[in-house]
């Protein structure tokens, strides 16, 4: 094989640099495409870098604790059979010639459409091939799909939207129910001129794409649901509660954590940037009222029914606190379930590499 650059990667439009918090393999192990072997902070999130090839680790050039540009390099892999002297040069000829990649400031690729009446704030990636739109989850927005977006768009055009009461998006949810929701999703779709669509939706977006999928199956070609609402009665009510009334880096702290199995994944960063978007105007009312409607008493308001016709893919983290990886035994006969060990809520951001391989697998094999 040839030799393969093990890089810092770039997760997200603002991303300029990251710092090695953990080497997770040895030098000199055997390493299968996709495996973890470094661990990367970013100002954002922490995250897990895999193995662009199969190989052995030949040399961790990075320090645990340096930070370095996107796309400086962080170790090498190739062939046991790459004489030292060749790695050497590799490592020689990339420091010399290294210019880190020119990275977009946050929210210049983001643009903003009306869509029936409502601005909506979006980004998208890629071109060519099938639509995909992913939708976040209760108090998130477009960017939980930083580690996702960009892989998933590799021959597909991938839509990341902030869905009404969130990001950049109006801060307007009308009576906050799914019907709404899945409305305002039609809105966008007409807004953008996107006649079919695979939809991927975490948590309450799951919900919401349930929700558009049995008004409108001849628009979705498929589902990717991921530790969706709407399958069970059970959730988290202390998380919603305490998410919802949250004022201070304190208080939202430890409810972030709760998103994840492992809670060092949450940054200062993230936490400043969410309790940022909970001080605009109409925030907190907004989710207020989504959290009256969809989780009232701390209870999922309504069950969705997962159309027959329309291929679906369950992805759930075993571990999840906040809606039961139990409720994807209430996915439909049809369906193809795939449970996470070790994850939580958010397993497009603890574990992206397996969530990107299950959809891109299932959307492959249709």
């Amino acid at each position: 094989m040839a030799i393969a650059k093990l890089g810092v990667p770039k997760w997200g439009l603002s991303m300029t640099e990251g710092k090695l918090v953990e080497w997770l393999v040895d030098e000199g192990a055997e390493l299968v495409e996709g495996a973890d072997v470094a661990e990367v902070e970013t100002e954002k999130i922490n995250g897990v870098v895999e193995a662009p090839a199969a190989g052995v680790l030949r040399r961790r050039v990075a320090v645990v604790g340096q930070t370095l540009p996107v796309g400086a390099l962080l170790g090498v892999i190739a062939d046991a059979s790459v004489p030292d002297a060749d790695i050497d040069q590799f490592i020689a000829d990339f420091e010399a010639t290294f210019v880190p990649d020119e990275v977009e400031e946050e929210g210049s690729a983001a643009e903003t459409v009306s869509a029936g009446g409502r601005s909506l704030r979006y980004v998208l990636y890629g071109e060519g091939g099938d639509t995909v739109v992913l939708l976040h989850g209760f108090g998130g927005d477009l960017l939980t799909w930083l580690f996702v977006a960009e892989p998933l768009a590799r021959g597909r055009v991938v839509y990341a939207l902030d869905l009404p009461g969130h990001g950049g998006s109006t801060k307007d949810v009308g009576d906050a129910t799914l019907e709404t929701f899945a409305a305002v999703l039609g809105d966008f779709l007409d807004a953008l001129g996107i006649e079919q669509t695979h939809l991927v939706g975490h948590s309450l977006g799951g919900a919401i794409a349930v929700t558009y999928a049995s008004a409108h199956p001849e628009r979705v070609r498929s589902l990717v649901l991921v530790a969706s609402a709407g399958l069970g009665d059970e959730i988290d009510g202390e998380f919603v509660e305490g998410f919802v009334g949250a004022q201070s880096r304190r208080e939202l702290k430890p409810h972030l954590e709760r998103l994840f199995a492992d809670p060092d994944v949450v940054t200062r960063q993230l936490v400043d940037d969410v309790l940022r978007y909970k001080r605009l105007d109409g925030v907190t009312d907004a989710l207020r009222k989504i959290s009256d409607t969809a989780f009232p008493g701390g209870r999922q308001a309504v069950r969705v029914d997962v159309p027959d016709a329309i291929p679906t893919l369950v992805v759930w983290g075993e571990s999840d606190r906040i809606v039961p990886a139990a409720h994807a035994a209430n996915a439909p006969k049809h369906a193809r379930v795939e449970l996470l060990e070790e994850q939580g809520h958010s397993p497009h951001l603890e574990a992206s590499g397996d969530v990107i391989r299950l959809i891109d697998d299932f959307l492959a094999a249709l």
